[in-house]
């Protein structure tokens, strides 16, 4: 059976988001046993759709990748942390299937055995890296730069800065109206290109992961709206 991956991003009220901070520290027990999730990452946010530096302390986020479809059902249904996530200011998640990618996420392939998606249509995509120390300084310099680009993309839907410590291991989720949009992005903004063979070429990162998928299914809300809510099927949308 194939496995499947699910992105959640949640929001709570400014007064709790010291809280929200200590759960990315305890809730990763309770994630480590749960039946069925194969591969998971507690995350901090950027601040609105920035990728650059910045924090929003009242906002993180969790990528997973369940077995099977029925055991992301099962965690929605029944397990704290997700009820938890009916009772915040604001949450969206969606379900993913692979279109392709490549690296390891700690020492992990998360796309092994995920199953296959649609290409036509919408795309969701997740970058992430190690970032060695010697370059902090200068990967955040390009970060700002690459940045102004991004949030320029024709294609954009939605991003959102994603990390899982303030300095050193940091990744983008994005949404794009195609495959299309986000080539052209990789390929054509000169300073996004200019950075990639910065990267390769300086050996910035230690470790690195590149992911496109099929955004099947969504719900809930990022930013006031569901930014997927008119691509996906209505019987979809209620899952």
């Amino acid at each position: 059976m194939a496995r499947i991956a699910s992105f959640h991003l949640v929001s709570e009220p400014t007064r709790r988001a010291p809280l929200a901070m200590a759960r990315l520290g305890l809730d990763r027990p309770r994630l480590n046993r749960v039946d069925g999730l194969h591969f998971w990452r507690l995350l901090g946010t950027g601040r609105g759709s920035r990728t650059g530096p910045g924090a929003d302390p009242s906002r993180t986020a969790l990528f997973a990748v369940w077995n099977c479809e029925a055991d992301l059902d099962r965690f929605v249904a029944d397990h704290p942390i997700a009820e938890r996530w009916q009772t915040s200011a604001e949450a969206w998640h969606v379900r993913l299937r692979s279109l392709g990618g490549h690296g390891h996420w700690h020492g992990v392939n998360p796309l092994d055995r995920i199953e296959r998606g649609e290409r036509d249509g919408r795309v969701a995509i997740v970058t992430r890296a190690d970032v060695r120390l010697r370059v902090t300084r200068d990967f955040g310099a390009a970060g700002r730069e690459v940045d102004r680009e991004l949030q320029a993309a024709p294609g954009l839907i939605d991003v959102v800065g994603i990390g899982e410590a303030p300095i050193g291991r940091q990744a983008t989720f994005s949404l794009w109206e195609s495959m299309d949009a986000a080539k052209q992005f990789a390929y054509s903004m000169p300073r996004h290109q200019q950075v990639i063979d910065q990267t390769r070429d300086g050996k910035w990162y230690a470790e690195e992961m590149f992911a496109r998928f099929e955004p099947y299914a969504s719900h809930g809300a990022w930013d006031g709206r569901d930014p997927l809510a008119d691509s996906v099927d209505d019987a979809d949308t209620q899952r």
